[in-house]
């Protein structure tokens, strides 16, 4: 069975730091792209982050550029999001994703995935 595992989310202050794994296993891990993708009450779901699976490309939400992280360790079937300088607007649920290739259009990482994990809450408090 394919499963994401996505951890590391909390209660942080604003200006403070989180560090999200996302585990995976059931699959050929490194021949996939890995998102991160986030829902806040009320709001539609957001493209925060991808890598690809063949150069490691990296692709980042405008909201999130020069702040957040994302990296993979293929030895370990898991990719991480480096969060810093969070803000109270980045809480949200957060979801790690996968599929053979990130899809970005201009910005926008698009969340048509084929594999998805459940969330972990992240809380920035102000």
């Amino acid at each position: 069975d394919v499963q994401l595992q996505a951890s590391g989310g909390g209660l942080v202050q604003a200006g403070g730091s989180l560090r999200l794994s996302c585990a995976a296993s059931g699959f050929t891990f490194d021949d996939y792209a890995i998102g991160w993708f986030r829902q806040a009450p009320g709001k539609e779901r957001e493209g925060v982050s991808c890598i690809s699976s063949s150069d490691g490309t990296t692709y980042y939400g405008d909201s999130v550029k020069g702040r957040f992280t994302i990296s993979r360790d293929n030895a370990k079937n898991t990719v991480y999001l480096r969060m810093n300088n969070l803000k109270p607007e980045d809480t949200a649920v957060y979801y790690c994703a996968a599929d053979s290739g990130c899809t970005v259009i201009g910005s926008a990482i698009l969340g048509v995935m084929d594999y998805w994990g459940q969330g972990t809450q992240v809380t920035v408090s102000s």
